[in-house]
């Protein structure tokens, strides 16, 4: 892996940055519920710039950047750049940076008129139309994805970049861990509407393990039965929704639009839908 961080010959530890864009703050909490683990990667790294958890912020360049957040601002499109020039390694982290987020649902809708509606003085507010991932601005290296990101999944991500190690992630589908986890499936078994076929593993199944539909946080699998690296076929499970669950086509459409909602699987099946409502 040509970018990745190793530790060898390095006399001082590599230097992490964690930024914030448009977001919740979310999955930077989940870095800190690292908790013991957290201080054990404090000795792996130099946590150099952090806002959310220390005022004691160095400057870069750093070899490892974490970005939370998505695009939805003129001056972000500035940031992310000054950001990607400082990081040897930049990962994207949770909904909001690899898919724009609850957020981009505004990218459906007329952001002007919005902002008369809820704000008593509009032209103070300057924002994009649109809310956007982070790798539709700049080059991202790696992307852990997730409402909020699996905390394991991101000690796995550290921990394989300082050691050099390419990380591997789980691309299949949430199905995979209901099999593991020995969960009845919800879409056959209670008739929900679950998106679990098309969602990417790595949450551990935890709303079909607690009898719920699961609605797509962890963005879309990359496995098919065409192989890894295909998007998944949206277009089957809508037809069920609608056929089998008789779901109206507006229902189904906000299904796939949700938190992960402007990734390109889930947009192109939800758009399809817009034109059946």
């Amino acid at each position: 892996m040509n970018q990745a961080v190793s530790r060898a010959g390095q006399a001082s530890k590599p230097k992490l940055g964690v930024f914030k864009f448009a977001s919740c703050d979310g999955c930077q909490l989940s870095i800190l519920n690292l908790e013991d683990d957290l201080l054990a990667l404090g000795q792996a790294l130099d946590i150099a710039y952090f806002p959310e958890a220390s005022s004691d912020m160095k400057p870069g360049p750093y070899d490892i950047v974490l970005v939370e957040g998505s695009i939805t601002t003129e001056e972000d499109t500035h940031r992310i750049r000054s950001v990607r020039e400082q990081a040897k390694v930049l990962v994207t982290i949770g909904a909001c940076a690899t898919a724009g987020g609850i957020q981009a649902l505004r990218n459906w809708a007329d952001v002007e008129a919005f902002k008369q509606v809820v704000y008593p003085s509009p032209e103070y507010i300057h924002s994009l139309s649109s809310s956007t991932p982070i790798s539709e601005h700049v080059h991202v290296d790696f992307e852990l994805w997730g409402c909020p990101i699996d905390k394991g999944q991101l000690l796995r991500i550290l921990t394989d970049v300082v050691a050099g190690i390419q990380p591997c992630l789980p691309t299949e589908s949430v199905c995979m861990e209901c099999k593991r986890r020995g969960t009845v499936c919800v879409l056959v078994a209670k008739a929900m509407p679950c998106l679990g076929p098309v969602t990417r593993a790595g949450c551990g199944a935890i709303c079909p393990s607690m009898g719920r539909d699961c609605y797509g946080c962890f963005g879309p699998s990359e496995g098919s039965r065409a192989g890894p690296g295909f998007p998944p076929n949206t277009a089957s499970l809508a037809k069920q929704f609608h056929s089998g669950l008789q779901l109206i086509p507006v229902e189904v459409l906000r299904r796939f639009r949700g938190v992960n909602g402007y990734a390109p699987s889930f947009r192109e099946e939800s758009n399809a839908w817009e034109k059946k409502t």
